[in-house]
């Protein structure tokens, strides 16, 4: 296995890794609708918490040499099934004509009260 790191500013406590590759994939944990350097919970909307969660699996990507198509698989969080079409929305504008695999789960409250956190899995090349 091999370990990913993105350069994330912010300390954050959590016992895990933003990224681990095993074998020919790259498995991206939870990303929170948080700031990874200021650790400050987006002051927006659905749309501003789903593009920064986005952003923040993006980071990991690149950390690994990764690209957004191949990203085979996303499982997206959010306490609200009512945000699911906003989610929707800014999920294909950030993948564009790639689609890959997904999932959005109505749960609870999110960590921090975020609104959004989406885990991803993609295939290396």
């Amino acid at each position: 296995m091999k370990f990913i790191h993105p350069d994330f500013k912010g300390q954050n406590k959590g016992h895990y890794t933003p990224g681990v590759i095993s074998g020919n994939m790259l498995y991206v944990s939870g990303q929170l609708s948080i700031d990874p350097d200021t650790r400050q919970v987006c002051q927006g909307g659905i749309r501003e918490h789903t593009q920064l969660a986005l952003d923040n699996v993006d980071r990991v990507l690149k950390a690994a040499s990764c690209r957004r198509d191949q990203v085979v698989f996303c499982r997206i969080y959010t306490p609200d099934v009512e945000n699911w079409n906003v989610i929707n929305e800014v999920y294909a504008q950030f993948f564009g004509e790639h689609k890959p695999g997904r999932i959005i789960v109505s749960t609870n409250t999110l960590h921090f009260g975020c609104l959004v956190e989406i885990e991803a899995m993609a295939e290396m090349s």
